[in-house]
């Protein structure tokens, strides 16, 4: 029942997560965040089996940390998504693989361009300029293909994500307690506010 959303503009990519920690049609938690800091310029977004996400999520975030300790240096975006690709590939040909979606939104500081990575429970990875996972997937690719292009402003890029959850509540019969949104540019990973309150007229 999870929601994630990825969008990449000029110079940032947005992530958001759903915050709702759902078990059946049971919310467990209303603030539930389902992203994790990989490194200062990358950032993960997870969906899936609950004690998989976040044990591979914290498994990641503790390599890739471990890494920039190591080398004295910070992987760069693509290189940390081949890295998690190999580690889910591995789990996947073993007898506990991870049952795990992913967005990993990043913010190359050598060529200055963001990138967003999707991955899936089989190992999948596609760079695309803006994905989703989840319930998301059915209604929101339809208002990304039609108002999303590469130059995007962040105003923008939060338009448009505030037109994919607007969708989201009209469609959808569940609660999924509004979405905690991210960005990664520049200055690093950020927390966006964002107000999701605010009813939506049912179509």
């Amino acid at each position: 029942m999870s929601v994630l959303l990825g969008i990449t503009g000029k110079d940032f990519t947005l992530v958001a997560a759903s915050k709702a920690a759902m078990r059946g049609a049971t919310i467990l938690k209303a603030n539930d965040d389902k992203t994790r800091q990989l490194n200062q310029n990358t950032l993960m977004a997870f969906s899936g089996e609950p004690g998989d996400t976040v044990q591979f999520a914290e498994y990641i975030q503790a390599n890739i940390q471990l890494y920039s300790m190591r080398h004295d240096t910070e992987l760069a975006p693509a290189a940390v998504a081949s890295y998690v690709r190999r580690e889910l590939a591995t789990s996947l040909r073993s007898r506990n693989s991870y049952s795990v979606n992913l967005l990993l939104g990043g913010f190359d500081p050598i060529t200055n361009k963001p990138s967003l990575y999707w991955l899936d429970y089989l190992a999948a990875l596609a760079p695309l300029p803006y994905a989703a996972h989840g319930y998301a997937q059915y209604y929101c690719l339809s208002i990304l293909d039609k108002h999303h292009h590469p130059d995007i402003s962040f105003e923008q890029g939060l338009k448009i994500l505030r037109m994919c959850t607007d969708e989201l509540k009209r469609r959808l019969p569940i609660d999924f307690k509004g979405m905690l949104v991210k960005v990664v540019n520049k200055d690093g990973v950020n927390d966006v506010p964002y107000d999701d309150s605010k009813p939506v007229a049912s179509a």
